[in-house]
């Protein structure tokens, strides 16, 4: 995102680009990248701390005076941070790692300007549009209409309708980010730290919510529609296009309105049939950050070490460490991992919808291809979608992926039926992996069975035959009235277990 870290909340990554550096730090491309890496710049209504390392009022810096801190400057920063730790206790937050109530009154101030009231004339627009797209699509898959309701969203909707969902993305990263440096910490500096590690952590809520806040103010000024990130991020069930976004994302075409309203409709509803008849899918991209979050760990020794170098009469030294990559979390193979599994279903989704749009509208749309192509290269380009992953957990979709797994879902197509190629959504075991998509002609011609999905329902109905066997108690003995075996004598009661053996051999277990 402009003016947004391009990994999760602000923290530099491992590698630095020393050029850009050198050139920031001579006084070039000054709008390369984040300058403070923690978002304590960035004031409610766009305010700034002064003093804050490389913010005005430092030494060396631009309003800074020679040879020491600038008291006034000094009292405006403590004056500001009473300002923000009041706006926390003000908009509240949940006390969890983000101060959501922050971050939604940023984006929807950024936006109050920017943006109009939707008009009967655009909301008639979107609705005709997704019904002409359900109308398409049936042919071109075999999930039926999964929307329930279809709406038109101003900015400002759209921000509102998706906080939940950025709430869940947001929070593991968030919550490991900020306890990675509590557990660092030796017990007794804890203890005596106490009243001020609440102070900091209301401070990284404060200043995670600004991030997203800004962040997603600037992101919902361009989304076209509900699940452009790549998956529906508003109420379930309900088609959302963007008309304002629209009409600006049209005007830098050479293609008719209704035609570009159209195909975006189709590819909103795409992925609604999508997530509403594979009921995994949405926890299991959830699932996916949430194992990316939990490897999250920062070298406290590192930080340590660093912390050793930095003259304190010297805030050029600050500046030096903080831009330094010191305070970034350390990826583990683990987590390397996770973006991986993430990076691969986000593709496999995207070009699912890519597949079954192009089916679906190409031959009534005379610019379905060229729409297409062009969406291909706003996500190249970095489209909302790669902006808010890269964002939050420091992912970007590469194109490649994408191109290949439209290639795949078209090869499946071709060879098996549209049947066959969404069957393959039925468990997430059947699912194509990353090695599977820089092959994916291998992938579809290899045949491990000849019916996988039929393979896959008879070993669920062994294992479930064989827990209820588990499960089974024993049965009783034949006779009418308890005890009958033991009046009888010995010799009757080691007839019942030759019986129930019997029983057993002519019930053989499957």
């Amino acid at each position: 995102m402009v003016g947004m870290s391009d990994v999760p909340f602000g923290f530099g990554p491992s590698d630095r680009d020393p050029d850009r550096d050198r050139r920031r730090d001579e006084g070039e491309g000054g709008n390369e990248g984040p300058k403070d890496p923690f978002g304590f710049g960035n004031l409610p209504g766009g305010g700034q701390f002064p003093g804050i390392p490389g913010m005005p009022g430092m030494p060396g810096m631009p309003g800074g005076g020679p040879g020491g801190f600038d008291v006034g400057q000094l009292g405006q920063m403590l004056s500001q941070l009473g300002q923000m730790l009041s706006s926390a206790s003000q908009t509240g937050g949940g006390g969890g790692p983000v101060n959501y109530d922050l971050a939604a009154q940023m984006a929807t101030q950024q936006l109050a300007q920017k943006t109009s009231s939707l008009t009967d004339a655009q909301r008639t627009a979107v609705a005709d549009a997704l019904k002409l797209a359900e109308l398409w699509l049936d042919p071109a898959t075999e999930f039926p209409a999964g929307a329930t309701e279809t709406v038109a969203w101003t900015p400002t909707d759209w921000v509102k309708a998706s906080m939940p969902t950025w709430k869940r993305l947001c929070d593991p990263v968030a919550q490991r980010v900020s306890g990675a440096w509590v557990e660092g910490l030796p017990e007794e500096i804890r203890s005596a730290a106490g009243p001020m590690l609440a102070m900091i952590g209301q401070m990284g809520g404060l200043a995670f919510g600004s991030q997203l806040g800004s962040g997603l103010g600037q992101l919902a000024a361009e989304v076209l529609t509900g699940t452009e990130v790549g998956f529906p991020v508003g109420p379930e069930r309900t088609a959302a296009l963007l008309p304002e976004a629209i009409e600006k994302f049209t005007g830098g075409l050479d293609r008719p309105a209704s035609e570009v309203m159209i195909y975006l409709a189709a590819r909103e509803a795409a992925h609604h049939r999508l997530f509403a008849h594979v009921p995994w899918l949405r926890e299991r991209l959830l699932g996916a950050v949430e194992d990316y979050a939990r490897g999250i760990t920062v070298d406290t020794s590192r930080i340590e070490d660093m912390a050793r170098q930095i003259d304190p009469s010297n805030p050029a030294s600050i500046q030096e460490a903080m831009q330094s990559g010191m305070f970034e979390p350390q990826t583990t193979p683990e987590q390397k991992a996770a973006l991986a599994r993430l990076e691969t279903l986000l593709a496999l989704i995207e070009g699912w919808v890519d597949t079954v749009v192009a089916e679906g509208v190409g031959e009534r749309l005379p610019g379905a291809g060229a729409l297409r192509e062009t969406l291909r290269r706003r996500r190249a380009s970095g489209g909302p979608a790669e902006q808010a992953f890269a964002s939050i957990v420091g992912l970007e979709l590469r194109p490649r992926k994408l191109r290949a797994a439209a290639e795949l879902w078209k090869l499946l197509g071709d060879e098996r039926g549209i049947e066959g190629r969404d069957a393959v959504w039925a468990h997430p075991d059947l699912l194509p992996d990353t090695d599977d998509l820089d092959d994916p002609a291998a992938f579809v011609h290899r045949r491990d069975t000849d019916d996988p999905i039929a393979e896959l329902e008879k070993q669920f109905a062994a294992e479930a035959a064989e827990a209820a066997e588990q499960e089974k108690p024993e049965e009783p003995g034949t006779d009418d009235e308890p005890g009958a075996a033991s009046a009888e004598g010995p010799g009757a009661a080691g007839d019942a277990p030759e019986k129930r053996d019997d029983d057993e051999g002519g019930s053989p277990r499957t």
